[in-house]
């Protein structure tokens, strides 16, 4: 199935591009699959990585990344685009060395950390010789509250001393470095108490207590979420990334382009979705010479399935604009919106393309049904979308007068 076409690029070779990544993903990618979705994912890390040194050989390695580093130096509207064609294939971002946390804490380090960090940590993350992971949410508190946590970073001389137990870090495991969340400043206002601190994963008092099984499975290697504790793990100081009491700050700057990706990556899923739904209306027959395609039902859900892809890439691809423009505290509104309008859209794709696929479509033989339990996450993970459409709707009242009440 044809997906409708982008908006004009800035760049002239954005087309062409991804033209180039849509056949590799055909020709190299799409044909593991069915491996892929039987087998754990680690027993195929070496057939992966091998596939990323062709992605490397042939100049589409890390688009997202300026020129200076290695990647394309694409605007974060420009990504957008080919993030949403490596979503079709659930390895495609890896491939490309534009996975998360990866490129979050790519794009953290190269804008804020020191020349030394940039060559101890990023240079060896970008070449894709090591993995990362991004160390913030707490059993104890709510993950849509970042400025509640329980884990410390006590400064002693030169070093910072850090206690706690975080879950939920994605890529902990097989990760060689954690970015890690922690408080600096216990008595500073709630967003000026909390630090980002480079955590080597092998450092004395790092200890990776599980892998937390997500929706039944436990990941592994570059999937994994998992549950781990700082047990007074001494680092640097030279190890936090920007001024103490940032971390907050940093977490918001991270957090409009890391919307853009997940919502661009879940687009690229949808737009797979309706692919193999339309492919199984056509070809599945409920009887000699009518198929399924005939059904009304099925047709509703494939018109409507492509009018709220095409108005979600929209949403997305303007909210990626607005950041490339002005910043994104000015798509403040328009970044929690994208999160839980895309998230919904996501899942009924998805529940629609199931549907029609019946009793195949809640088998391993397709896509499909890893996407449902991976992705039903969507919802809850980077604040829930009842908290962000309160704040947004908070946000919109007060332009009318209407202070928020707790």
């Amino acid at each position: 199935m044809t997906a409708p076409a982008t908006a004009p690029a800035t760049h002239d070779r954005l087309p062409a591009l991804l033209d180039a990544i849509r056949a590799f993903l055909a020709a190299r990618v799409l044909p593991l699959e069915p491996e892929l979705l039987q087998r754990e994912f680690r027993d195929l890390l070496p057939r992966l990585a091998a596939l990323r040194a062709e992605v490397k050989a042939q100049g589409m390695w890390a688009p997202f990344l300026p020129a200076s580093l290695g990647g394309l130096g694409l605007s974060l509207a420009e990504y957008a685009e080919v993030s949403a064609v490596l979503g079709t294939s659930p390895v495609g971002h890896y491939v490309f060395n534009c996975q998360a946390p990866d490129v979050g804490n790519m794009e953290l380090l190269h804008a804020h950390g020191s020349p030394a960090l940039q060559k101890r940590w990023l240079a060896p993350l970008v070449a894709g010789d090591v993995r990362s992971c991004f160390s913030m949410t707490e059993p104890e508190f709510p993950g849509s509250n970042p400025v509640w946590m329980g884990t410390r970073a006590v400064r002693d001389g030169d070093e910072y001393v850090v206690t706690g137990r975080k879950w939920f870090t994605s890529s902990a495991d097989g990760a060689a470095f954690a970015i890690v969340m922690a408080v600096t400043d216990p008595d500073a206002p709630p967003h000026r108490r909390a630090s980002q601190i480079v955590v080597p994963m092998d450092a004395p008092g790092v200890r990776l207590v599980r892998n937390v099984r997500i929706m039944g499975e436990a990941g592994s290697d570059w999937a994994s979420h998992a549950e781990v504790q700082y047990e007074g793990v001494r680092v640097p100081v030279g190890n936090r990334i920007g001024r103490q009491g940032e971390g907050f700050a940093l977490a918001q700057e991270r957090l409009g382009p890391g919307r853009i990706h997940h919502c661009m990556r879940w687009i690229g899923i949808c737009e797979r979705a309706l692919d193999l739904m339309c492919r199984r209306a056509v070809s599945r027959e409920l009887s000699p010479g009518k198929p399924l395609g005939l059904q009304q039902q099925v047709q509703f859900w494939i018109a409507e399935s492509r009018s709220e892809i095409d108005a979600a890439r929209l949403y997305v691809l303007d909210t990626a604009r607005r950041i490339d423009a002005e910043g994104a505290a000015a798509a403040r509104d328009a970044i929690s919106g994208i999160k839980f309008h895309v998230a919904g859209v996501l899942q009924r794709v998805l529940d629609r393309a199931i549907q029609v696929h019946g009793a195949l479509g809640v088998t391993d033989d397709t896509p499909l049904a890893y996407w449902y339990r991976h992705e039903r996450g969507a919802r809850i993970y980077d604040g829930a979308d009842e908290v962000h459409k309160a704040s947004l709707a908070k946000r919109i009242l007060k332009r009318y007068g209407m202070e928020a009440r707790e």
